[in-house]
């Protein structure tokens, strides 16, 4: 006789009709578990990008009601013609203050936006600063869809002083940029402000 332990075999049995069942039962609680984990994940992707649309159209509104001035140098350096960055909005009248150290009384213009050296070059010779910005404070009313609107503002006027053999120095205007949008208070008070604090 041998010794030789036999090999045991496990014993082979079919699963019954519960077993079955029961890993039926988790075979579809896992994917009732990866059908929902899908939908929340594609909700919030569509939450997401419902969410930018109404950013970008939340930019593209307020850009719509901003106002925004270019100015285009006209001449020799000698006016500035200013227009709208949209065509759609037009222009009506515009009040301009200078600081008073340069200019002491505002200028208004009516269908015709620009900016003339000859309403400060006397005001630049007195301050006697080759070149710079002059902060002008801008009170305009333009059309944009039919509705009359108003913006206020104060932009930055670049221009250099030309020293002339015998003559008074020559001032060209140099260009516009925007310094503050949506002033409040006293335009006046605002180009004096920036004036003072450069």
């Amino acid at each position: 006789m041998s010794d030789e332990p036999r090999k045991k075999r496990l014993p082979l049995r079919w699963l019954s009709l519960a077993e079955i069942v029961g890993v039926v039962a988790v075979v579809v609680a896992v994917l009732g578990y990866w059908d929902s984990h899908r939908e929340r994940t594609q909700e919030s992707r569509e939450k997401a990008l419902a969410a930018r649309e109404r950013q970008v159209e939340a930019r593209a509104n307020a850009l719509k009601q901003s106002f925004l001035m270019t100015g285009t140098l006209e001449g020799s350096g000698d006016r500035i013609r200013l227009a709208s960055q949209r065509p759609e909005q037009v222009i009506q009248t515009q009040t301009i203050w200078f600081p008073r150290a340069i200019r002491a009384t505002r200028v208004e213009t009516t269908g015709n936006p620009r900016l003339e050296v000859g309403w400060v070059e006397d005001g630049l010779r007195k301050a006697k600063i080759e070149s710079g910005r002059v902060p002008v404070g801008v009170l305009t009313v333009f059309i944009e869809d039919g509705l009359t609107k108003t913006d206020r503002a104060v932009y930055q006027v670049g221009y250099s002083l030309h020293g002339r053999t015998l003559r008074k120095a020559e001032v060209d205007l140099d260009g516009l940029s925007l310094a503050r949008r949506g002033v409040t208070g006293d335009l006046q008070a605002a180009a004096d402000n920036l004036w003072a604090a450069r």
